[in-house]
C-alpha cells in the first residue's frame, strides 16, 4: 500500500518540478523586463495576491503549509530575478568600488587601539594579527571605538564572543553608535591562571580581581574557592593583574594570562583554570574606511526588521536560497523602543560574489536600518 501511495507521490513531484520549471522560465522573462525598465525586483502587493489567491484553494488545515511553499516560491523567484536585475544602492556601488581596486594584503604594521592595559587579551590578539603594532591602550571599549573613528589610531581590536559565555554585550551595544568596518578577526584559545604575588599561598586569599567575562568562564573554579573570598570585576584581566601587583595587601590574586605574570611579577597559584579547555575569545579588527583584504571569507552585517510576525523567517530564506552558510545570529534590543531589536548577522561568502553583492543591495533597500559591517578573513589560532 505505501509503495503505491509514495509511486503517486513520485508522479505529483515530477508533475510540481515541471511546472515549477515553466514558472521560473517565465520568472526570467519578467525579470528581464524588469531589467529593461529598471523595475524593482520586489513587488510585496504582487506577491500578497500571490498568497491570498492561492491560500483560497486550500481548507484550514492544509492553508499555512501552502503559505510556506508559495512563500518559498517567490523567494527563489526573487533570488533568480536578482541575476538579472543586480539591485544598485550607495552601499553596493561602493563596494564596487573596493573591488575594483583589486586584492589587498592586510598590512604587516599599523597603529592599534586596545583596550585595557599592556598584557591584556586584546593586545595578544593585536600582536597576532599584526607582526609589528603600535598599540595605544584605552580605559574602555568605547575609547577603542572612537580612538579609529577620530583618526587616533588606523585600526582597532575588540572582544567580540566567547566560546563559554557567549557574546561580550558591551561592544555589540556600542557597535549601533559608531561608524566602522571589521576589516579582520581571530578566533583565540584563551588559558586562565589565578595569579598572586609570589610567595602569597592560596590559602591566603580574600579577593580576587578579573574581568566579568573571565569570571564567568572560570565560574566552577570560582564556586570551589570559601565562600568568604570576594570576587569583584574590573574593566580587564591585565588590569586585575596590575591591580594586584600595585596593591599593599598580599591578600588579592586575579585571574589573567600567564603574559601577564610576567609582565606583573606574579606568580601562579593554580594553573588552567577555565571550566572548558576548548575556551576561544573571538576578536574582531575595526577600520575607519571600508577596507577589503585577501583572503576576504566571511560578511558581517546588522539591521532591524519590522516588529510582525515572520519578518526574521524571511530573510533568513533569503540566505538559505543562496546557500549560505549563517555562523553568528545576535540580537540586541534598541533603547527608547517598543520591544524592538538589532540584529547581527555573521555569515560564509565572499562580497565579489554577483549574488551575495546583489543580497548586501536588497537588504540595504528593504530595511529600514541597515549596516554593512565588513567583508573580512578569520584567523584561527
Amino acid at each position: 500500500m505505501i509503495e503505491e501511495l509514495r509511486k503517486k507521490i513520485d508522479e505529483l513531484d515530477d508533475k510540481i518540478a515541471e511546472l515549477y520549471l515553466e514558472r521560473q522560465r517565465t520568472v526570467r522573462e519578467i525579470g528581464e523586463e524588469k531589467a529593461r525598465t529598471h523595475a524593482a525586483v520586489l513587488d510585496p502587493a504582487r506577491e500578497k495576491k500571490i498568497i491570498a489567491r492561492v491560500t483560497k484553494q486550500a481548507d484550514d488545515e492544509q492553508k499555512i503549509y501552502l503559505k510556506r511553499v508559495f512563500e518559498t516560491i517567490l523567494e527563489t523567484s526573487r533570488a533568480y530575478q536578482r541575476r538579472l536585475v543586480a539591485p544598485v544602492t550607495p552601499l553596493s556601488d561602493n563596494l564596487r568600488r573596493v573591488l575594483m581596486e583589486g586584492k589587498k594584503y592586510f598590512p604587516v604594521s599599523s597603529t592599534v587601539a586596545c583596550q585595557g592595559v599592556e598584557g591584556s587579551y586584546s593586545s595578544i590578539a593585536a600582536d597576532k594579527l599584526f607582526e609589528i603594532a603600535d598599540i595605544t591602550f584605552f580605559r574602555n571599549f568605547e575609547g577603542v571605538f572612537q580612538a579609529v573613528e577620530k583618526g587616533l589610531c588606523d585600526y582597532g581590536v575588540l572582544p567580540i564572543e566567547n566560546s563559554a559565555v557567549g557574546s561580550v554585550n558591551a561592544v555589540y551595544d556600542l557597535m549601533k553608535k559608531h561608524r566602522f568596518y571589521i576589516v579582520r578577526s581571530i578566533k583565540l584559545k584563551v588559558c586562565h591562571h589565578l595569579l598572586a604575588k609570589k610567595g602569597v599561598a592560596l590559602s591566603d586569599i580574600r579577593e580576587v580581581y578579573s574581568h566579568e567575562q573571565a569570571i564567568g568562564q572560570c565560574s566552577a573554579y570560582l564556586q570551589k574557592l570559601p565562600s568568604s573570598v570576594k570576587i569583584t570585576a574590573c574593566p580587564n584581566t591585565a588590569v586585575a593583574a596590575e591591580m594586584v601587583a600595585n596593591s599593599d595587601r598580599n591578600d588579592v590574586a586575579c585571574i589573567s594570562s600567564r603574559n601577564c605574570a610576567e609582565l606583573y611579577g606574579l606568580g601562579i597559584l593554580e594553573s588552567n583554570i577555565q571550566d572548558n579547555d576548548s575556551n576561544y575569545t573571538r576578536f574582531i579588527c575595526i577600520s575607519k574606511t571600508l577596507e577589503v583584504f585577501a583572503p576576504a571569507n566571511r560578511i558581517s552585517i546588522m539591521m532591524t526588521l519590522p516588529h510582525e510576525s515572520g519578518s526574521l523567517n524571511r530573510v533568513l530564506n533569503k540566505f538559505s536560497t543562496l546557500g549560505l552558510n549563517l555562523t553568528k545570529l545576535e540580537s540586541r534590543p534598541l533603547p527608547g523602543t517598543d520591544f524592538e531589536f538589532m540584529f547581527y548577522f555573521d555569515f560564509e561568502g565572499q562580497i565579489e560574489n554577483s549574488d551575495t553583492l546583489s543580497l548586501i543591495a536588497e537588504l540595504d533597500q528593504g530595511t529600514e536600518q541597515f549596516t554593512f559591517l565588513g567583508s573580512y578573513y578569520e584567523v584561527a589560532q
